[in-house]
């Protein structure tokens, strides 16, 4: 049951430009934040109770952080972004289409997982992966899109320091986002994958799954930053400020984030 919920949050996850009020209503004055889809399961827990908090309601819709990007040069109405990638915010300034360089709030981390009972074995230096693909015995292993998606780019720094790239490449089935790339690798349509660190500690798919943290020396590292756009309102100025309280980086580091100063 856990599996199945999991499977179909992140299928409506995958849809880009749906936002999804947190109270389930949809009032013209919500301002729709934009945000990576590793943090979909934290957000949604920090927008709950910023809502419950203050009254205010936020919309949020997940994606990838490129994907988004070109959306808001496009004009899509978001009044707040948050990329798993601080380059895309900072392009999005140079063009004058934020209101400042905006605040890294989070450094992520990845993780190779499988699904309990795959013959894949997990641990952080992926030498069961290296096993089985010496062994030809890897059809299916997933990870987000590294042409736009930042999770993506960095399972794919990963493997080329664990000298793996060439030999997965054949066997890779990409996910148009961090969320995406999830669904494969624990549903069991893929042997596993590399994903978020903050997507396989959620509660709707920990207990379903093995998982390994890839050291943060292997790859560039996953600083995050959030941005307000130049046409945000009062509600995701508030917002912005509430995700830089004690509380929500509390939230933020129990699905496996790390702060800003804490990592570095």
């Amino acid at each position: 049951m856990l599996r199945r919920d999991f499977l179909k949050s992140l299928l409506v996850a995958a849809a880009f430009l749906a936002p999804v009020s947190v109270a389930g209503r949809a009032y013209a004055d919500v301002p729709v934040v934009a945000a990576a889809a590793d943090l979909q399961f934290a957000l949604e827990e920090l927008a709950q109770s910023f809502h419950q908090e203050t009254g205010q309601e936020v919309k949020l819709t997940f994606g990838s952080s490129g994907t988004f990007a070109t959306q808001i040069r496009g004009g899509a109405p978001f009044q707040m972004y948050l990329s798993a990638d601080e380059d895309y915010v900072a392009a999005l300034h140079a063009e004058g289409l934020t209101r400042d360089a905006g605040v890294l709030y989070a450094i992520g981390r990845i993780a190779l997982v499988a699904p309990l009972g795959s013959p894949l074995a997990v641990d952080e230096e992926m030498k069961g992966l290296a096993a089985r693909l010496a062994a030809g015995q890897v059809k299916h292993f997933a990870i987000a899109n590294p042409e736009h998606a930042p999770y993506g780019r960095r399972a794919q720094e990963a493997l080329k320091h664990a000298g793996l790239w060439d030999a997965v490449r054949p066997a890779l089935v990409l996910g148009e986002n961090v969320s995406q790339a999830a669904q494969f690798a624990t549903s069991g349509s893929a042997e596993g994958g590399i994903i978020a660190l903050s997507l396989a500690r959620s509660p709707q798919v920990a207990g379903s799954v093995s998982c390994a943290v890839i050291p943060a020396e292997w790859h560039t590292p996953l600083r995050q930053r959030m941005v307000l756009l130049k046409n945000s309102g009062a509600t995701a100025q508030a917002f912005f400020t509430y995700m830089q309280q004690p509380a929500a980086r509390a939230v933020l580091r129990r699905y496996g984030f790390e702060m800003p100063g804490e990592a570095d």
